[in-house]
């Protein structure tokens, strides 16, 4: 029988990150995923200045990502049809980042496997049992496991939470459609933009770009009785008509795969966090930003949170681990999460967003400073939770510096 400190399930940045700051604190780590990478991921590919912290600090190298675009500008345009354009700070590092997430991913689990974990790819979880001291794992092709801890890195419909009696069913808060595309203008192969409509508040279109004339072009709608299969997909067709849309693609812009449809899951309010020996990260734990979809950023905080709590706690304590994770979580994400739920519902109305976007592109200042602010530079209600001031607010460098 195998033995680890941690299994870790799931292979992705919350799993990553997990296992990481645990192998380097000393830990044996297992680190189990049923695809094998590089794999694709339904994602607008967005990563936010919050997000490309953590990614330093957990040492992935930029030039390791094929893919890696940094972003400078962010154009938004109301249901009105303004349009504002938010520059993020040049030459103080990275703010925004598009990075295909088939490409991020696998270079992230390159950097969990030089940190000392043992990754086994393609090798899926077909179960889990929890024992008083320990949790039993059984993977395929490998055959039982046995861990102090397990960790769910596995997704919104985690089958390592399935296994262990957490509850099931939930479906996301958000429906996704994305599509990648080639041929784009040259504006749309360097700005990220956002378009707010009426018929989708409080969602969103988006063009996020990539090198080489390529784009990630997607929408994102709240998971309501309203948004049939049906309705969704004629959404996507007509999005893809609309004369701004199209011209900022420009006319040679041409789809380069099929569009995929994927749920977000914003509700760490609601999740549960842990179940015994067992403690749940990223979208298994509902971490996304409720106003954005974004969950890059809330992923690798999550599986950091998630692995310092299992430090503190030690092998036998796992009361201890779940209670300090779950104080972790309500500590660093709460308040940013129902801030941003407050926002989008403020958003949910025509005149909310176009009120949102009149104020913030009123000047230069507002204009810089909520590109910083809406790419997370400062954690969402930043302003309402004083332990989190510090001398230099909305001004530090970016990542990589």
């Amino acid at each position: 029988m195998q033995r680890a400190d941690v299994v870790v399930v799931g292979g992705g940045p919350a799993g990553s990150a997990t296992a990481i700051t645990l192998a380097r604190a000393g830990r044996r780590v297992l680190l189990v995923d049923k695809a094998t990478f590089p794999r694709d991921k339904c994602c607008g590919d967005g990563l936010t200045a919050g997000a490309l912290r953590r990614l330093e600090a957990l040492g992935l190298d930029p030039a390791r990502v094929a893919s890696w675009h940094p972003v400078d500008d962010v154009v938004v345009r109301s249901p009105s049809g303004r349009e504002a354009t938010f520059p993020l700070p040049r030459g103080q590092g990275q703010y925004a980042v598009v990075a295909r997430r088939r490409d991020l991913d696998a270079a992230l689990l390159d950097v969990t496997r030089a940190a000392g974990v043992e990754v086994l790819e393609g090798h899926a979880l077909r179960g889990a049992e929890q024992q008083p001291a320990r949790v039993l794992l059984d993977v395929e092709g490998l055959g039982p496991v046995q861990a102090r801890y397990a960790v769910g890195a596995d997704g919104m419909w985690s089958p390592l939470r399935r296994f262990v009696g957490g509850a099931d069913g939930y479906r996301g808060d958000w429906h996704a459609f994305r599509q990648y595309v080639k041929q784009v203008s040259p504006r749309a192969g360097r700005e990220l933009a956002v378009w707010f409509d009426d018929d989708l508040l409080p969602g969103y279109a988006w063009s996020f770009p990539l090198p080489d004339g390529h784009a990630n072009v997607g929408y994102c709608v709240p998971r309501t009785g309203a948004w049939t299969g049906a309705q969704l997909s004629r959404t996507w067709a007509d999005l893809l008509e609309r004369s701004y849309i199209r011209e900022f693609l420009g006319p040679r812009a041409v789809a380069e795969a099929p569009h995929r449809a994927w749920p977000i899951p914003s509700s760490i309010d609601r999740a549960t966090a842990s179940a015994g020996r067992v403690l749940f990260v990223g979208d298994a734990v509902a971490a996304a930003d409720p106003m954005t979809g974004e969950g890059i950023g809330q992923a690798l905080q999550t599986g950091v949170l998630a692995a310092e709590a299992l430090l503190v706690a030690g092998p036998d304590a796992p009361a201890t681990a779940a209670d300090r994770y779950e104080a972790a979580l309500h500590r660093e994400l709460l308040a940013d999460h129902r801030m941003s739920a407050a926002l989008s519902r403020l958003l949910s109305g025509p005149s909310g967003a176009r009120g949102a976007v009149l104020l913030a592109g009123a000047s230069a200042w507002t204009r810089h400073e909520f590109g910083r602010w809406l790419f997370e530079d400062e954690p969402r209600a930043a302003a309402f939770t004083p332990r989190r001031w510090h001398r230099h607010f909305l001004a530090r460098s970016g990542a990589y510096a």
